[in-house]
């Protein structure tokens, strides 16, 4: 059954897959930005920036306020944490194939050892 909750999680893992829109948020953690801010390290044009400001703030990681004349974005956290607290369930998973691998080696550094 596909919730709420999966939809928003969608959301994030799509925003993140595109590496632009990682670099962008990886600025916005240092602090509020403009779409003028945040396109200067790009070849792209500001409208293309604020495509991908669309599809963050959408996915919730990216709000935007207006001061004076300028938008600015700022990054939202609780949607990272959310997609963290998943992939974390799984790691338990990544653990037992490292502890394997270990125990592989090891053997494998015994027999060695014998030879």
């Amino acid at each position: 059954m596909h919730t709420v909750e999966d939809d928003r999680l969608d959301a994030v893992f799509a925003a993140l897959a595109d590496p632009t829109r990682r670099a962008i948020l990886a600025r916005l953690a240092e602090g509020e930005a403009s779409v003028a801010e945040l396109a200067r390290p790009f070849a792209m044009s500001q409208p293309a920036v604020s495509k991908h400001l669309k599809v963050l703030e959408g996915a919730g990681l990216v709000s935007r306020t207006q001061v004076a004349t300028t938008r600015l974005s700022h990054l939202e956290a609780q949607p990272l944490a959310e997609a963290d607290a998943w992939m974390r369930r799984y790691k338990r998973f990544w653990n037992e194939g490292f502890d394997k691998l270990d125990a592989a080696l090891a053997a494998y550094r015994d027999q060695e050892d014998e030879t």
